[in-house]
């Protein structure tokens, strides 16, 4: 029997692992990491938990990395400290892991470069790599051949027929394996709710030349650090109207460099100068390629905005373009960096006004096409929301496959395929990991409740010292609070919160023998009615009762 369980990836954006599981071989197929939501204050990045694996981490014959982009290779650093297996990928996609590892200061890694249409085999399994297009270097989509048949899993992709590398995504592979008999296509769902096709990347340069050729002030490009083919349009661009590239911030200098020595990025060595050097040429010869299109708050672009940068500073006439689409939960940061750059005087141009960004996912026809190519006898839809999942599946419909043939799967659902048909079996445990810092999963929900409250109600410290002995109050109470009222407007409502605490304490009766942990939980009990009733709040409330 062939079991297909994902770990992340299905009903979210991001955290995309899955696993195929055969007798006594496992193979694992990406290990990305999504950014923390709204309600995780303090929380850097989210991985998935590999609870799973750990009891069998000996069946584990590699993990597979379809790209190099951040929700499919994120949580690699945390995988690779745990299972010491070897790792399949592209050239690209392995030299940005290797950057990545270096922070986590990980050696020894066993990596294996592939190349599209190469095929590798690991125990029952024979996985062919197919090109496909995306918003990143080097993709592809995995065609894993099993006992019990053929799965094609999409990768990320979209069909751009005239993409700026060549690198178009290779229907005739897909087609090759839907001739053959597809048992089950898993494919990429980001942008079902997208009508016809994705823009072309010559589209995108159009926009961006238009803009090239009006500006006569400084450039400044904000784009993803991993769109290598975009930040080569820009490149050909600068050297088309006489600019020189600056290149700022660390992930788009690391990943420019590592595109160059891949091959996958060209320009004379000139051409490049130093930030500290753009004071010295006219402002219409010069183009900076930058981090922060997403408004992130140690980004480039962030921190010019926020006048922080310490060589670049924006003037009237400077064009600001930010090269991406908003990611969900990223507005506000974005649209404040907008806002910021327009008092400074520059002209900021996005993807609400002007056609620069193309998205690397497919659009609804795309999404189609792979489906009649593919001809699955069975289709699941992996990678988005569940609402991506449900719409993709009725897209699936229209394309003629019944709908008890496709799959609505979510993450530690477990899909088994024996003798060519296919049926749910048991879940497996799966969750959210936390990563604050350099803790890994020592921030749980209660942790995250209480950071809330913090932020929304602030704390309340209730300080208090007793005899051991006799257990008489030899101090306080005293009553701090941070984020909750103003200390001078609100001095009557902790005045009459210290008579709350001192009612409590009337209440005990033998006061030798008391358990002072569980007056703390009175203490607490009682402030929080107090609090709610008058003013209707629910600070965080702390008693420190220290027995002297």
């Amino acid at each position: 029997m062939l079991k297909v369980t994902p770990l992340g990836g299905l009903g979210e954006i991001g955290l995309n692992m899955m696993i195929l599981d055969y007798e006594q071989d496992l193979l694992v197929i990406d290990a990305g990491l999504m950014f923390p939501e709204e309600y995780m204050p303090g929380i850097d990045v989210v991985i998935p938990d590999f609870q799973h694996l750990r009891n069998q981490s000996s069946r584990i014959r590699a993990i597979i990395l379809t790209h190099g982009h951040e929700d499919h290779i994120g949580a690699m650093p945390f995988f690779l400290k745990e299972f010491h297996v070897p790792v399949y990928g592209t050239s690209f996609t392995i030299e940005l892991l290797k950057e990545k590892l270096k922070e986590h200061h990980l050696e020894g890694v066993d990596f294996h470069k592939v190349k599209p249409r190469e095929v590798s085999e690991f125990g029952p399994f024979r996985v062919e790599y197919i090109r496909v297009n995306h918003s990143i270097a080097d993709g592809v989509g995995l065609a894993v051949e099993t006992p019990e048949g053929i799965l094609v899993h999409s990768g990320d992709f979209k069909m751009d027929q005239t993409p700026v590398d060549g690198a178009v995504t290779d229907l005739g592979r897909f087609a090759h394996y839907g001739e053959k008999g597809v048992l089950a296509l898993f494919s990429d769902s980001t942008n079902v709710e997208k009508e016809g096709f994705t823009l072309s990347e010559k589209e995108v340069r159009k926009t961006l030349e238009g803009i090239f050729e009006s500006s006569r002030g400084r450039l400044i490009v904000a784009i993803f650090a991993s769109n290598i083919t975009r930040i080569q349009q820009v490149i050909n661009l600068a050297l088309k109207f006489g600019r020189r590239v600056i290149f700022s911030g660390k992930s788009m200098k690391a990943n420019v460099r590592i595109a160059r020595e891949e091959g996958l990025i060209q320009f004379p060595p000139d051409i490049e100068i130093s930030e500290g050097a753009v004071d010295q040429l006219p402002d219409d010869k010069v183009v900076m390629v930058t981090t922060g299109s997403q408004g992130e708050p140690m980004s480039s672009l962030t921190r010019i905005a926020q006048k922080r940068h310490k060589s670049i500073k924006i003037k009237k006439g400077d064009t600001i373009i930010l090269s991406s689409r908003f990611i969900p939960g990223n507005e506000r940061a974005i649209t404040t960096v907008i806002n910021n750059l327009y008092r400074m005087g520059a002209e900021v141009i996005y993807e609400k006004v002007s056609a620069i960004h193309s998205s690397g996912h497919a659009y609804q026809e795309e999404l189609k096409l792979m489906l009649n190519i593919v001809k699955p006898k069975y289709f699941i839809p992996v990678h988005g929301e569940y609402r991506h999942l449900v719409k993709h599946i009725s897209l699936a419909t229209e394309t003629g496959i019944p709908p008890e043939r496709s799959i609505l799967a979510e993450n530690g659902m477990t899909v088994c395929f024996q003798e060519g048909e296919a049926k749910i079996g048991e879940a497996v445990n799966v969750g959210r990991v936390m990563v604050d810092g350099k803790g890994v999963g020592d921030v749980d929900e209660m942790v995250l409740r209480d950071r809330r409250r913090l932020s929304g109600d602030g704390v309340v410290i209730v300080l208090l010292a007793v005899a051991e002995q006799t257990g008489e109050v030899i101090y306080g109470p005293d009553i701090v609070s941070r984020g909750f009222v103003f200390e001078d407007q609100g001095t009557t409502i902790l005045e009459d919160a210290k008579c709350i605490v001192l009612e409590v304490l009337d209440n005990i009766e033998n006061r030798a023998h008391i358990d002072w942990s569980d007056v703390g939980q009175e203490i607490k009990r009682g402030l929080k009615r107090f609090f709610s009733d008058l003013i209707e709040r629910r600070p965080l409330i702390l008693p420190i009762i220290m027995p002297v």
